[in-house]
């Protein structure tokens, strides 16, 4: 089966193109030089590819061989295309801690023409707004995986919040003090965005402000980007809804082993 191996940039880049929505969030950390690398592979091109962090992500074929790496990660989650996890998850439910949830089936939504316009006052997200977007944040994050981000780790949340809105990755529609919409974008690469903690403060939501801003922003985002994805959990049901209303399609499901 051959040797594992640490892949250069160019080959992680060729293997992303192969499939550049699921891959999105690979290419974006290996373009941004801020990821750990494994690989596996046939004279030099990559069958297969792992990032080791608090996310594991795997994705290719024949990713039961990462096992024994993901073993010393140390991940919080694992994620990626459902067959990859599947087949990781398969060879390594031995070595590591049961997971908190398992979330297979999670659909991954894309969308490559410009919706209707929405007619929001959305725009990106400024310093000013910080200290109004980190506790909507933090309950984005707790809703999604369990975890109040804020209790756990409160400095790095605020890094990670204050760094999104830095680097023009946040996008906020505020009017009188409440978040009509807010989102932000996960991974960035030049095939695709992935967006992330799509939310509504709950005293706005049902009123129709979710999918106008939504239309507004991927509009706004398909100016610069062939695509815009998201995925999200089977059971949310209005999300759901939501991204097929504007316009998304369903274009393959991931996996999410939560720790």
């Amino acid at each position: 089966m051959g040797e594992l191996f640490q892949p250069r940039l160019e080959q992680i880049l060729e293997f992303c193109a192969q499939d550049p929505i699921e891959r999105v969030f690979l290419e974006d950390v290996a373009r941004r030089g801020l990821g750990r690398f494994v690989a596996a592979g046939d004279d030099g091109e990559l069958t297969a590819l792992c990032h080791l962090g608090a996310n594991v992500v795997p994705a290719g074929s024949g990713c039961d061989r990462f096992a024994r790496r993901v073993e010393r990660a140390r991940a919080r989650m694992i994620i990626g295309e459902e067959h990859a996890v599947g087949e990781l998850w398969a060879e390594a439910s031995s070595r590591l801690a049961r997971p908190r949830e398992d979330r297979p089936g999670q659909p991954v939504f894309a969308i490559d023409e410009p919706p209707e316009p929405g007619g929001t006052g959305l725009r990106a997200a400024q310093a000013a707004d910080l200290e109004r977007l980190l506790p909507a944040c933090a309950l984005a994050h707790q809703e999604e995986l369990g975890v109040d981000p804020l209790a756990r780790d409160p400095d790095s949340f605020r890094w990670r919040t204050r760094t999104q809105i830095e680097e023009g990755r946040s996008w906020v529609w505020l009017e009188d003090d409440v978040i009509l919409f807010k989102a932000e974008a996960s991974a960035w690469t030049p095939a695709a965005v992935q967006l992330q903690q799509v939310w509504v403060d709950p005293e706005a939501r049902g009123r129709g402000n979710a999918t106008r801003a939504l239309r507004d922003l991927c509009r706004l985002l398909l100016e610069r980007t062939p695509s815009v994805c998201l995925f999200v959990r089977p059971e949310n049901e209005p999300a759901i809804a939501l991204y097929r209303t504007i316009g998304m399609r369903h274009v393959l499901d991931y996996r999410s082993l939560v720790f």
